[in-house]
């Protein structure tokens, strides 16, 4: 099993697993948000390979200050072997590599089976709300 950056071939792959895991919503394209994170000088899309098939990914980026993950996804047939473990702490040492001193990530409300993941890493509850605003009007 490698951990690597994905490439511009990836991404199809990419977004079939976070369709799969249930990560992604009908007026949003896995597609082109991995894109742009490769385009990114601040972010990225790390993907676990076992041989050259996608079995996990998580995408990672920065503002400079603190950086967010988000997409992390492993195979069906990969989970409880650790490796959304592994997935984290590559983007928590990718991070640490591109100067960031705190990451945050964001949970679906409902999305209940997760939080212990999260909390199991030492993730916390940052006590904030997240407020969004469409600048874009989704389709769907």
């Amino acid at each position: 099993m490698t951990i690597r950056d994905l490439t511009p071939g990836n991404i199809d792959a990419a977004a079939a697993l976070w369709h799969r895991a249930g990560l992604t919503r009908s007026w949003n394209s896995p597609g082109l948000d991995a894109q742009r994170a490769l385009d990114g000088d601040t972010s990225t899309v790390l993907g676990a390979f076992d041989d050259e098939r996608l079995v996990g990914t998580v995408m990672v980026g920065h503002d400079g200050h603190r950086g967010w993950v988000h997409y992390l996804a492993v195979d069906e047939g990969q989970r409880g072997t650790g490796l959304g473990k592994r997935m984290m702490a590559a983007a928590e040492n990718w991070l640490r590599t591109h100067g960031v001193v705190k990451v945050q990530l964001m949970v679906r409300a409902g999305n209940d089976s997760v939080l212990g993941f999260y909390e199991h890493l030492g993730y916390e509850d940052a006590s904030v709300q997240v407020r969004s605003k469409w600048l874009v009007q989704p389709t769907s």
